[in-house]
């Protein structure tokens, strides 16, 4: 059974999955498969795919139609699986959504649209097509860094009237504000950024959206767990071990790229292959990563 409840609807650790590559560029889903085996043997409760870190810029629409169907039947009872259906084109965005459904995914990811820079009143209005367009329950994503347009509180507001819209992910790094936010809507927050979740666990947050979760997937969820069992101290003493971790895979800006480098480092990847614009992390920059998961105690994580 899928570990879900209405204060945390998609689980608590959720990661952000990259989608394996081969060496000529093709998706690798037998791959793609096994890694996702390994994050919910992990300690994950949740995936989202095609998101970011998932390359969903440079994956096409049969790629991710048969990554969904491969990872929910090979976890899908055992976690929740969300799918990204972020575009800044609403009809693009229905279709992924639509197509995530048939896929079998469980919830849909939306971020407001980027690069066009619309309006508050168009973002509501296309996370309210979006969300119209399946019965998915959806997790609304803020991240300005990427789309170059925060959502206002008055229009996460107005979005969290929607029936189906249950959750945030928030990328902000504006923990009052999503205090807030918390209160006025019910919605349940989910750190968008590895470093943000002690802080908005403190006010009020369930979980994460995860990058260094790929590498520490067991650490967060125990983090989670003594959060939720008021143990602050123990909280803390996690979060800190996980700094060298989460510089190493976010540090750059390039989480995709790192987050394969440190999966390659802990030989859960075969390689660490991306598709352009993005190009593979270098033998100095595989070193830093190594050292830095050897400074969080993580490198003797194996695939099982």
């Amino acid at each position: 059974m899928r570990p879900t409840s209405a204060a945390r609807p998609f689980g608590a650790v959720l990661t952000a999955m990259v989608t394996p590559m081969r060496t000529d560029g093709a998706v690798d889903f037998d791959t793609t498969v096994r890694l996702a085996r390994h994050l919910v043997d992990h300690g994950h409760d949740g995936l989202v795919l095609h998101g970011t870190t998932g390359e969903s810029p440079t994956t096409h629409t049969p790629e991710k139609a048969e990554v969904i169907r491969a990872v929910v039947d090979a976890v899908g009872d055992r976690a929740t699986i969300l799918a990204g259906a972020g575009s800044n084109d609403t009809l693009h965005a229905i279709r992924m959504a639509e197509q995530a459904a048939e896929a079998g995914a469980h919830g849909l990811l939306v971020v407001a649209p980027y690069y066009s820079r619309p309006s508050q009143q168009g973002v509501v209005r296309h996370v309210t097509a979006v969300a119209d367009s399946t019965d998915l329950p959806v997790m609304l994503y803020d991240v300005p860094g990427r789309t170059a347009v925060r959502l206002a509180p008055a229009t996460i507001e107005a979005i969290a009237a929607h029936e189906k819209v249950v959750a945030v992910k928030d990328a902000t790094g504006d923990v009052v504000a999503a205090a807030r936010a918390i209160e006025r809507t019910g919605l349940a927050y989910y750190a968008g950024d590895d470093s943000m979740l002690l802080p908005l666990l403190a006010v009020g947050g369930v979980g994460i959206v995860s990058v260094v979760g790929h590498v520490a997937g067991e650490r967060l969820a125990a983090l989670v767990r003594a959060w939720d069992a008021r143990d602050t101290a123990e909280a803390l003493r996690l979060f800190r071990s996980l700094l060298p971790a989460v510089e190493a895979v976010n540090g750059a800006g390039f989480q995709t790229v790192h987050a394969k480098a440190a999966l390659e480092v802990l030989g859960v990847l075969p390689n660490r292959h991306v598709r352009l614009p993005l190009v593979p992390a270098g033998d100095d920059e595989l070193d830093a990563i190594r050292a830095q998961l050897v400074a969080a105690g993580l490198l003797d994580v194996a695939v099982r």
